[in-house]
């Protein structure tokens, strides 16, 4: 018996047919990979996130409001995952910047804020309107400290935003732009957060830069469901607080009588003891009116060495009132309609009018 000897090269097409391979060595698909998409946020997460962030914009106008007296409106522009590198490159010249000492984590968030946005703000907290451009120049000694109120205020809204991380923002200092640049390494990652502040005839940006560290831990957190979790449950017996509170609310209450004119020439005439006739008849009650809504019809009387009013019936809502007039408008157009469906014998006996 002959023992057939197989080369290599048919030993080699036999382990290429034995694996699928057809021919020679397979072809490989590479494809060219972005470094810098390495740690993106998703886009379930960034939904996520800008609707966090969008309720921390919102708390953060009513309490601007508040504290400055005026319309100011604080909106979301964009949530990004940026390098620090990057970040740096979208801060301008003259600007605001300060630290943020994010605990217990230990890390630094770094503040940015227009001087467009920053110098109106100055301007109201020193009585002013809030009016004019900025002028050229950075914030003085004095402008600065003005300015730390404003960034308390800011981390109280975030702490409230980012509670359910137990993560607190804690007002550093002021820093000149060159340390910020040397504050984290360019290439690491970064969620920045633009805002846009708007007041009077002022308009400026303020961004919010949390290092990696901290944003993956809230991805983390968003993704076992923080952000539903995370809000705070109302207590049993809350609504019943509430409205105990509301009922303690005070109200200016007045008593009041629609009246007819009164002639200018009575009035020019009238003298301390002079008696002025309103017109307006002993029988018809007057209103009992709060917070500028008529809430009951009242006589007038007297309690003791008090005036008084003595409630007669209560007044429905304009609302209600409205409601019930567009009722009684539609109930007449459906008699109307009605009439002219089943009333055949008025058309019949005008239509014999007319022959």
């Amino acid at each position: 018996m002959v023992e057939k000897v197989l080369d290599q090269e048919q030993i080699d097409a036999m382990v290429r047919a034995a694996r699928g391979i057809k021919g020679g060595p397979r072809e490989k698909n590479v494809t060219l990979w972005d470094a810098r998409q390495a740690g993106q946020i998703g886009r379930e997460q960034m939904r996520t996130i800008n609707s966090l962030h969008e309720s921390f914009a919102r708390s953060l106008t009513h309490s601007l409001g508040a504290y400055l007296r005026v319309e100011v409106t604080a909106t979301l522009v964009s949530a990004e995952h940026l390098s620090y590198g990057e970040f740096l490159q979208r801060v301008p010249e003259m600007t605001y910047l300060a630290t943020l000492k994010i605990e217990p984590m230990g890390e630094t968030a770094v503040l940015q804020f227009d001087l467009s946005a920053a110098f109106p703000i100055i301007d109201i907290l020193l009585g002013g309107e809030g009016k004019g451009g900025a002028p050229n120049r950075n914030v003085s000694e004095i402008e600065e400290q003005i300015l730390e109120t404003l960034v308390h205020l800011i981390c109280r809204e975030l702490d409230n935003a980012w509670q359910g991380l137990a993560l607190k923002f804690v007002f550093e200092q002021r820093q000149p732009a060159d340390q910020i640049a040397r504050l984290l390494p360019h290439e690491d990652k970064t969620l920045t957060l633009s805002f846009e502040m708007a007041m009077s005839d002022a308009r400026g940006t303020f961004i919010l830069m949390v290092p990696g560290v901290v944003s993956n831990a809230m991805l983390r957190k968003i993704a076992a469901g923080w952000v539903t979790a995370s809000r705070p449950k109302a207590h049993k017996d809350s609504r019943e607080r509430l409205r105990q509170l509301i009922l303690d609310c005070p109200f200016r209450v007045e008593l009041q009588m629609e009246a007819a004119p009164v002639p200018l020439r009575e009035l020019a005439r009238l003298q301390p003891g002079a008696v002025l006739t309103v017109r307006h008849r002993i029988e018809e009650p007057a209103q009992v009116v709060a917070g500028e809504q008529e809430i009951f019809t009242a006589g007038v009387a007297r309690r003791g060495p008090l005036r008084a009013a003595k409630i007669f019936e209560r007044i429905a809502p304009k609302e209600e009132q409205k409601r019930d007039g567009e009722g009684r408008e539609e109930t007449r157009e459906e008699e109307v309609r009605d009439g002219e469906i089943h009333g055949p014998d008025v058309r019949n006996d005008t239509h014999d009018d007319v022959h």
